[in-house]
């Protein structure tokens, strides 16, 4: 039997099986309350089958909020609550809220106040200086977890959970790097405890010894000079004593430099912090962070290194992750690729969360299911990237029949070229989740079909379609620089797809995120791989900062060059700064401002925007990373002779992949 959807508890709470969906900041709620956005959002994830659901975050004070956040301040916000609480009821999961306050995280400009924390010490991540909260404002802000505690019980919530990590307020009590006071609240360790378990012990007292109350704690910061693992298992020991129920173990805080939930992040990475607090403390510990899989959930609850397992983004990705996993169907769940294009980036932006690959979520409320076509099209879709695929699946759930035409061997289109670079094997996923879903539901795919004008006419003719979809993507731009013979000059889509070798000393045109998977890429040659390494690291072969540099210093000499001021400028928020370091860390050589004016038989001769200085960079191997032009020769050709004719995707416009699903979902529940 599954230990991941076997029954257990937390505390006196009943759950139906040991997955839960761990809160993330979902910008639904712009006016603080609960609405039909929220309420059906959640609603499909209890459906799918979860057994417990967080809310996060929900604000306890005005001080401490983020944009977007349900709040649980006032009690009139307890109807709206309320009918949540019921809506997830009636599905059979379990609901409880995350109370939160982000202390020197919140950005003044969102909450019209100054931020608080413990010392005024400047947040990396909003570049103010907070002010420091007096014992009487620290007293304030623990009545209001407790009130807001009260509130979530008198609405019908199963429990509460607490947030202790990320960098949040109560981190910030924590850690010796924010916690500079000398009274009660500060100093060693013990001390800076007491404003958490305070925290707890008051909200235990507005709620009774019966209702649940959950902690979620950094397994470690990873944050220079802060807390680690074995400073949280003692934190989590003390919360254990004052009365709370499990531990919800992430991993550090925003401001850390190493990498917590991006697509880098192997899976699974951070259940050795769940299981380092599991063996210090008796209560249920939940694992979370870049578990995507039910098969790896499975693993880790087999493996003894927690209790429960818990999920968000690939419960965004995919609400009937659950039942699809209970009923063996795992091969026809959404993947969550850790791409944060729609969830994370789009908070960065003040925007609302959606997801790259289903056009779906936040939207529930307004799409409902995917409608039935009154009357069933028959339909030719040119093109099997993600834009294609996406438009045939749904078009076919909406009853329609389709055919696609591919001119290559395979699916996926520019999906092989997202997943080719180190770390970014995700992407893939979503392509093979893609074909398996139109090859199961009846989508004609026809390989190394070349379309024409004239084949797609005479297939409407012939064949009975009344409607065409151009989905032809998009080619690499070749840019008119002069260029001598002698140096090869390749395009980045060959290198990246294998179809083309560079040599020793590489130059790439165009700054990019083509252009940096390209140099990530290459910036591998030559370097140890994983098992190498690990033999080598079990032997004592080599030092650590010998093994480093075998990392990272490959056997290729690397160069990124771009026209304009930033590297990797059209790479999300989220994203960017890891690939960025990466490149810093395999020494690969970034220069901004820089025009290319030719290229010559030894390198290329380029001059710098600032002070308009020229000078030539050698290179054996120059590959073009400028950007790319829409396939659309078909559509225009066939503009005027066929009555249901539309373009989708790269073919319309390049964009990023999660605009491509989204117009091809829209497109196909026309």
């Amino acid at each position: 039997m599954s230990i991941l959807f076997s029954p257990a508890k937390i505390g006196t709470l009943q759950l139906r099986n040991r997955l839960v969906m761990t809160p993330m900041h979902l910008g639904y709620s712009p006016k603080g309350e609960v609405n039909d956005q929220l309420i059906e959002f959640y609603r499909a994830r209890a459906r799918g089958g979860v057994g417990l659901i967080i809310v996060g975050g929900c604000g306890i004070d005005r001080i401490g909020n983020a944009f977007g956040m349900t709040q649980i301040d006032d009690d009139r916000y307890i109807p709206g609550l309320r009918q949540l609480v019921d809506a997830v009821h009636a599905e059979g999961a379990k609901i409880v809220p995350q109370l939160y306050q982000a202390g020197r995280y919140t950005h003044s400009a969102l909450t019209g106040k100054p931020s608080v924390a413990p010392s005024p010490i400047p947040s990396k991540l909003t570049g103010q200086t907070p002010e420091e909260l007096t014992e009487e404002k620290i007293k304030e802000v623990i009545d209001s977890f407790s009130n807001a505690a009260k509130r979530a019980q008198t609405a019908g919530f199963d429990g509460v959970e607490i947030i202790a990590s990320a960098g949040y307020l109560i981190s910030q009590f924590l850690s010796p790097v924010t916690n500079k006071r000398t009274d009660r609240y500060g100093g060693d360790l013990e001390a800076r405890m007491t404003f958490g378990l305070e925290v707890v012990e008051a909200i235990r007292k507005a709620v009774g010894p019966d209702f649940p109350i959950i902690v979620r704690v950094a397994g470690n910061d990873f944050v220079p000079g802060s807390n680690t693992n074995t400073e949280s298992r003692a934190f989590c020991q003390a919360l254990e004593k004052v009365g709370v129920n499990a531990i919800n173990v992430t991993g550090g805080w925003h401001e850390t430099q190493v990498p917590q939930i991006t697509m880098n992040v192997p899976p699974g990475a951070y259940a050795y912090l769940a299981h380092g607090i599991k063996q210090a403390v008796s209560i249920p510990v939940i694992a979370c962070n870049r578990i995507n899989t039910p098969e790896l959930a499975e693993n880790i609850l087999e493996e003894g290194l927690a209790d429960f397992v818990g999920m968000a983004r690939p419960l965004l990705a995919d609400p009937e992750l659950p039942n699809k996993a209970m009923t063996g169907e795992t091969d026809s769940i959404r993947p969550c690729i850790g791409c944060n294009q729609g969830c994370l980036d789009n908070i960065f932006r003040l925007k609302p969360v959606s997801c790259l690959v289903n056009a779906e979520a936040g939207r529930e409320f307004e799409l409902g299911q995917i409608p039935q076509s009154a009357q069933t099209q028959k339909v030719l879709v040119i093109g099997a990237g993600c834009a294609g695929m996406e438009f045939a699946r749904v078009a076919t759930l909406g009853g329609h029949k389709v055919t696609i035409w591919e001119e290559s061997g395979q699916t996926g289109g520019q999906l092989a070229l997202a997943a080719a670079p180190p770390d970014r094997q995700d992407f893939g996923y979503l392509a093979n989740y893609l074909a398996s879903a139109c090859q199961k539901l009846g989508v004609a795919i026809k390989y190394n079909v070349k379309a024409t004008s004239d084949m797609i006419l005479t297939a409407v003719q012939n064949e009975g379609f009344n409607r065409v979809v151009i989905a032809t993507g998009a080619r690499p731009i070749t840019p008119s620089i002069k260029r001598e013979e002698g140096v090869r000059v390749l395009q980045a889509w060959d290198v990246l797809l294998g179809r083309e070798k560079t040599g020793q000393n590489v130059i790439i045109v165009g700054g990019g995120a083509v252009g940096v998977d390209t140099a990530l890429l290459l910036a591998e040659a030559g370097t140890l791989n994983s098992e190498t390494l690990r033999f080598l690291m079990l032997q004592h072969a080599e030092t650590d900062q010998e093994l480093y540099s075998l990392l990272t210093q490959g056997s290729k000499k690397i160069t990124v060059l771009e026209m304009v001021k930033g590297i990797g400028r059209d790479i999300g928020a989220s994203t960017r700064w890891s690939m960025l370091a990466d490149l810093k860390r395999h020494k690969v050589n970034c220069l901004d401002n820089h025009t290319v004016l030719e290229i010559r038989a030894d390198g290329v001769l380029v001059e710098s925007t600032g002070d308009s200085t020229q000078k030539v960079i050698p290179a054996d191997t120059v590959v073009l990373a400028i950007g790319s032009c829409s396939q659309n020769e078909l559509y225009n050709n066939l503009q005027g002779k066929l009555e249901n004719l539309s373009i989708i995707g790269d073919a319309a416009k390049p964009r990023k992949v999660l605009d491509a699903i989204h117009e091809a979902y829209a497109e196909g529940i026309k």
